[in-house]
């Protein structure tokens, strides 16, 4: 009875709100953030991977910045989206890592199969495997502020009020950085594809 009265608990915190995952975490439960780190590591951790390059390194920031949420976990308001919160605190603890080391180049997607039509032909898939690879190389080239905000826009899908505030820059410079950060990889993009944005 004990046993299965432990197990239907732990299955009922994973399908907790997260509202009161946080409340819980925000009272010292350390349960409950280590669900909140469940279910959003991952995101975390693939952004600071493309923003920084580098699995290993990637991994050890990730950490950081969960550890740093938990001892911040006070300051956390609901006006900011919690996932939006973590992904300021994994953007400045990735550039401080930036700061003290040289930075590598990127590695290639890991998920660049799932970008891919299943249905395609062998022809096709490996035509957007390749486009997939392609673009990541490009993007790792960018300067880091016109990476970043491609990444929480483009891969993280953060409005944009919610660029400005990760960013801490005006709302009406959002607009115009990621314009031209767009501009600059597609940019990119032709010239490495002959000219050709598809090929």
């Amino acid at each position: 009875m004990g046993r299965q009265s432990k197990k239907w608990s732990a299955e009922t915190n994973m399908h907790e709100p997260e509202e009161q995952l946080i409340q819980q975490a925000q009272a010292g439960n350390r349960h409950a953030f280590g669900l909140l780190v469940q279910r959003h590591q991952t995101r975390v951790f693939q952004f600071v991977r493309r923003l920084h390059g580098g699995a290993d390194e990637a991994l050890d920031i990730t950490q950081e910045t969960f550890l740093k949420a938990f001892l911040a976990m006070g300051k956390w308001r609901p006006e900011a989206r919690f996932q939006t919160w973590l992904l300021q605190i994994a953007r400045n603890t990735t550039l401080d890592a930036l700061r003290q080391r040289r930075r590598r180049p990127c590695e290639a997607l890991e998920d660049d199969r799932q970008l891919v039509s299943p249905v395609a032909s062998p022809e096709r898939q490996l035509a957007g495997t390749r486009r997939v690879a392609l673009l990541a190389r490009l993007l790792e080239r960018l300067p880091l502020e016109h990476r970043e905000i491609l990444l929480l826009r483009e891969v993280e899908g953060l409005s944009y009020a919610e660029l400005a505030s990760v960013l801490d820059i005006h709302p009406g410079t959002v607009k115009s950085r990621l314009a031209r950060a767009r501009e600059a990889i597609l940019a990119s993009y032709r010239r490495a594809n002959g000219g050709d944005l598809y090929d």
